[in-house]
């Protein structure tokens, strides 16, 4: 026997064993694959039994995995019947049940497929070596069909085949084949480079979703600015976001230095508002169909930090907000790491009651008090009320 599975806590999540039981894992019918496999192997797998996404190939068909854990009363959820895929539901949480399969034709979206009872073909359909690897659920022993434990070891993201070939079967290859190697690559494959080279403006064909769900991922990688370096360089953006360039790629570094010193977790959205033009964050956005919410960071990340300081800005932007610009801004985040904003402590009706008239009057003098206030560090109520006092009493005089 060669390689085997390192123990994991997703291992032993609850529910699992009974699952690879009743889809014949000691009959070697069915395998962990993909990603889970990949991170227990490198050392990454999180010590959560839940933070892992686990996905089990079977050479039963999709019909027959129903049945069983019908039979087996397991919840089954046919997420991607079409295409061979169940939701199992246990205690533990989701697991991916995909039948193997080939694929028949394919055009740079969607593919036609047939199942298969070879492991050998459906490894074949992956898209790179290290995620094309499969664990017998019971003896934890590796299958490798192509290379990817050497690969993995060598930190080489390495199309399976023919990359041309690959990425004309799904053009999200070429994002996928940056990603992956900004998370776990050391020397970049060069026929996987020079494939995607010449192939980028294949990304158009792509959903702006898909292109944006890649980009988020890429963008908090390890090695994120120095990829998406050698992307602006070998112009794979220049087709779908041609806002992307090096004076963008300088502000991300920039960025992420900040975000290192200051040790604040990588965020994407903030990530991504570094490495667009200011200009064009609310456009780009939009292209990418980010929630309202997302734009409206991307656009306010990069509006400054004004002069009030840290915590007047938290207090009329929000924390989280304060952080973005800040950060972007080069400035430091310390003074607002564990502070929450407080409430300004004088209302409309103070003021009415102080004498001021109802009207306009009483909102542009709450606002210059709470200017006030805010510059003088957000005082106790005995000074606000001080401060509200005095210029009342100014007003009426």
């Amino acid at each position: 026997m060669g390689m085997s599975l390192p123990d994991a806590a997703w291992r032993t999540r609850p529910g699992l064993a009974a699952l690879t039981a009743v889809l014949g894992g000691a009959s070697a019918q069915s395998r962990f694959v993909g990603g889970a496999v990949r991170d227990t192997l490198l050392g990454l797998a999180p010590a959560d039994t839940g933070a892992i996404d686990i996905d089990i190939a079977t050479s039963l068909p999709p019909q027959e995995v129903l049945e069983r854990l019908e039979d087996a009363r397991i919840r089954a959820v046919p997420t991607g019947l079409a295409h061979g895929t169940i939701t199992a539901v246990t205690e533990g949480g989701t697991v991916e049940i995909t039948t193997l399969r080939r694929d028949v034709a394919t055009d740079g979206r969607h593919a036609t497929i047939a199942y298969t009872d070879d492991w050998r073909e459906d490894a074949a359909r992956r898209d790179f070596t290290i995620n094309a690897l499969y664990a017998d659920p019971v003896s934890g022993e590796i299958f490798d069909y192509f290379g990817g434990l050497d690969d993995l070891s060598a930190g080489r993201v390495r199309f399976i085949g023919d990359p041309l070939q690959r990425i004309a079967e799904d053009h999200l290859r070429i994002l996928r084949f940056f990603r992956f190697h900004a998370r776990f690559g050391s020397e970049i494959d060069v026929a996987g480079l020079e494939a995607c080279t010449t192939r980028a403006n294949d990304l158009m064909a792509l959903s702006r979703e898909r292109i944006a769900a890649e980009l988020l991922k890429l963008l908090v990688a390890a090695r994120a600015v120095a990829v998406i370096a050698l992307m602006v360089e070998r112009g794979i953006w220049r087709a779908v976001l041609p806002e992307i360039d090096a004076d963008g790629v300088a502000q991300l570094a920039a960025l992420v230095d900040h975000e290192d010193a200051a040790g604040i977790a990588p965020d994407p959205i903030r990530r991504l508002a570094a490495l667009i033009p200011a200009r064009d964050g609310d456009v780009v956005a939009a292209r990418l169909k980010l929630s309202n919410t997302n734009r409206k960071r991307v656009v306010a990340a990069t509006q400054g930090i004004g002069d009030e300081g840290p915590r007047a800005l938290a207090y009329r932007h929000g924390v989280a907000g304060a952080i973005d610009r800040l950060l972007i801004a080069g400035a430091d985040v310390a003074p607002i790491a564990d502070w929450s904003p407080p409430a300004f402590p004088i209302s409309g009706g103070a003021l009415v009651e102080r004498g001021l008239r109802k009207g306009p009057d009483v909102a542009a003098m709450r606002r210059r008090i709470e200017t006030q206030w805010i510059a003088e560090g957000f005082p106790d109520q005995a000074r606000v009320d001080a401060i509200a006092d005095k210029a009342v009493t100014e007003t009426l005089a």
